[in-house]
Parts: structure tokens; sequence; C-alpha cells
């Protein structure tokens, strides 16, 4: 593997386990068992390596959502496989990452506002437009207000004052708040076709 992708892969484990501004330069150099100099040879600083790992980790997330997409059967189907994603990727992950980003390293918030609100705004509208098409959302669906809504709901997951990271899971929050908007969405056939992805896996 790159040095490059090492450290990386290495740094954004680090973060995800216990945010940003816990992991220092020097556990990262000493974690990769190389000198902090070598280190910043690669960045020059954190708020670049920061940066970096922001990018890499949401284009890694744009891929597996369009292959998510191109797996799914139909729009419901697209929103359970995702569930199951976020449970098993977010499940580990310390919600004060977001917040360490937002306020000590503006230019990597910036990417993941960018990716929020302009990809996943685009996916989820692509995706309700697919469900009403095919009779699995309901057709008086205001698509522009429950885009920004859900975007909005999706954030609440990372406000540590509601949901704190000692009593709730990041992967299992992420995926019931998902679960409440699928079904807010559905119709009868659509909930019936949920459920039976559910019977289906637990099977």
């Amino acid at each position: 593997m790159e040095t490059n992708t090492r450290i990386l892969d290495f740094a954004e484990s680090l973060f995800m386990q216990r945010g940003i501004r816990a992991v220092s330069m020097d556990e990262i150099a000493v974690g990769l068992g190389m000198s902090k100099k070598t280190l910043y040879q690669y960045f020059a600083d954190k708020d670049e390596l920061v940066d970096a790992v922001v990018a890499a980790h949401l284009e890694r997330m744009q891929t597996d959502a369009k292959k998510w997409r191109d797996q799914a059967q139909d729009a419901v189907h697209e929103m359970f496989i995702t569930m199951e994603q976020i449970q098993l990727h977010l499940s580990n992950m310390d919600p004060i990452l977001l917040h360490d980003m937002q306020k000590f390293h503006p230019r990597a918030y910036q990417r993941f506002r960018e990716h929020k609100d302009v990809f996943l705004f685009e996916l989820i509208r692509a995706n309700m437009q697919w469900g009403i098409t095919e009779g699995l959302y309901r057709s008086d669906l205001d698509i522009d207000v429950l885009c920004r809504y859900r975007l909005a709901s999706m954030m609440l997951a990372f406000n540590t004052d509601l949901f704190p990271p000692q009593q709730f899971n990041l992967g299992l929050l992420c995926q019931n708040l998902l679960q409440h908007f699928v079904f807010g969405l559905a119709t009868e056939k659509g909930h019936k076709r949920l459920m039976n992805y559910y019977e289906t896996t637990s099977a």
C-alpha cells in the first residue's frame, strides 16, 4: 500500500473512533511507525491531512451510493440497502467528528456541506421520483421540501446534546431516522415491499 494511502486510512480510523481534535499528528506518526518529519513530507499540517481524509472518504461514499443504486431492485430497496450500510459504517463513529470538522477545519467541512447539499440532495430527489413512478411512494409528496427535511433530520443524529453518544449508537440512530423517513414516504404497497425486504434479510 502506498504511504499516502496508509496515512489517510490510519488517520481516518482514528478520527472516526475519537473525533479529530483528540488525535494529534504525533500519535498518527507513531501509530504508522514513522517520524513526524516523514508524515509532514506528505501533509504539510493537520488541516491538510483532515481535508485529504474527508475528500477521500466522500469520494468513496459517493461511489458506494451509486453502486447501491445500481444494485437496487426498486426505490424502497435502495433505501433499505442504504439503511443497512449506514448501520454498518457509522456504528463505530464518534459524532463529535463533525463538530470538530466544522469548528477547526472549515475547508474540510465545506467539502462535507457540498456533498450533503448537492450530491445527497440529488440522490434523495432521484430516489423519491423513482418511488413515485413505481407507486411505492405517495404521489402527493412535495419532493423539494422533503429532500430538505431529510438532510436536516440526518444532521440531528450528530447533535450530541440531543443524542448523547453514551446513550445512542450513531449507526443505529441514523438507521432509525432514515427508516422513519421512508415509512412516511411509502404507500401501502411501499410499506409491504419494505417489510418484505426486512423479512427476507432476517430469514
